[in-house]
């Protein structure tokens, strides 16, 4: 069974995120979710996942899977407030416990804190096989990025997160703490070994201004047109190229809340005897 799939765009931070559903009034995965955060006032809010709520509402669905593809550095995850509301196991990548060890120490984190990974229902091994009613799908260990990167694959499509973006816009950075060149350019590579007409599922574009946002392609046209890593870039050239570009990049506006969120499986931090959720800024550090 070849999965149905609805995008939904968010504009403020250029994510895609995913409904993957087997038929109406069957099970459906959500991949990618967006929290909505103004970081001028510090406030969250639930719009956008709650045009997902209403769409799952609208076929019926049952959510078996919220997905995530990465610890996000650029928006922040509303995987925890949908549980709440529709059920569902939060998923990411084993290598999780990698990334929740390099924040606790950057944001100095208490030993309430744990790095264990138990914040989320299920951490996937790579090329583990899991289930939404009638469709199979794969985890897929893509790290670079960061040392938890996944992608899932169903039938011929597979949601790649931010290891690749549209062929006109490259790849994904890989300067953040964990990330890596070198592993990026293999898990590419991995990605790339799919048949052909595989269909490839961003979970960000940046469009240049001449286009309107796209979030879809094909394995054929990346290895054919992708500015970064099409067919005969060597692997030394991809990690001159990407460490060099990664030297010029200004950090993403929400990492430091996004990170803080997104390693805690979409939760907020726990609030403080009055009450009040922070955020910590750690200064001079990243």
């Amino acid at each position: 069974m070849k999965p149905t799939i609805q995008t939904f765009f968010d504009p403020a931070t250029w994510t895609v995120s995913y409904i993957v559903y087997d038929h109406f009034a069957g099970h459906c995965a959500i991949i990618d979710p967006v929290l909505d955060y103004d970081p001028k006032a510090g406030r969250t809010s639930t719009e956008s996942a709650d045009k997902l709520i209403s769409f799952i509402g609208s076929q019926q669905l049952s959510v078996q899977w919220l997905l995530e593809t990465h610890a996000h550095a650029d928006h922040l995850s509303s995987a925890g407030y949908l549980r709440n509301q529709v059920g569902g196991k939060i998923a990411i990548g084993n290598n999780i416990l990698l990334v929740q060890q390099t924040f606790k120490k950057i944001f100095n984190l208490d030993d309430e804190f744990m790095t264990d990974g138990k914040q989320f229902d299920h951490l996937f091994e790579d090329g583990e096989i899991f289930q939404i009613g009638e469709l199979i799908g794969r985890a897929i260990s893509v790290p670079g990025h960061t040392p938890a990167d996944s992608a899932y694959q169903f039938e011929d499509s597979v949601f790649i997160g931010d290891t690749l973006f549209m062929p006109d816009i490259g790849s994904a950075r890989a300067d953040f703490p964990g990330g890596d060149a070198r592993r990026l350019y293999q898990s590419i590579q991995k990605i790339l070994a799919f048949p052909p007409e595989t269909r490839l599922w961003m979970c960000h574009d940046y469009p240049p201004s001449h286009r309107a946002a796209q979030w879809e392609c094909t394995v054929a046209q990346q290895r054919a047109y992708n500015i970064h890593v099409h067919d005969g870039i060597s692997e030394d050239a991809f990690v001159t190229m990407r460490n060099k570009r990664d030297a010029t990049l200004g950090m993403p506006t929400l990492l430091l809340p996004s990170i803080q969120v997104n390693i805690r499986a979409g939760h907020l931090p726990t609030p403080e005897h009055n009450g009040v959720v922070y955020f910590k800024i750690p200064v001079n550090l990243i």
